[in-house]
């Protein structure tokens, strides 16, 4: 299995990004899918999880800003992210659960300057 992150970049404060993560197999298999980032000298954290169920969880520094969404059809995971702040800045990668196995996607670097 492998996912594909793309669409970081480079943006200014209060700017907008949409991340997207395509998955080589279907993603309907996938018990919860999601994004976790990863900033310099810091731990990874939990960004954005959503399950087959239907249900959202966010990591609170995200809340209100973040929205995670798919496309089953695509195959694809998204990360819509407005109102990013510098703190924003780091990698982020794209996560799916199957079968007890969590695989993490290479990552997409985000910058966000003041």
């Amino acid at each position: 299995i492998q996912l594909q992150a793309s669409g970081g970049g480079s943006v200014q404060t209060g700017d907008s990004l949409r991340l997207s993560c395509a998955a080589s197999e279907n993603i309907l298999e996938f018990l919860v899918v999601g994004w976790y980032r990863q900033a310099p000298g810091k731990q990874r954290e939990m960004v954005a999880a959503l399950a087959n169920s239907g249900e959202r969880d966010y990591g609170r520094s995200v809340k209100g800003r973040f929205t995670i969404s798919r496309d089953n059809a695509e195959n694809t995971v998204y990360l819509q992210m407005n109102n990013l702040k510098p703190e924003d800045t780091a990698v982020y990668q794209c996560n799916a659960v199957r079968n007890g196995v969590a695989i993490m996607g290479q990552g997409t670097l985000v910058t966000v300057s003041s």
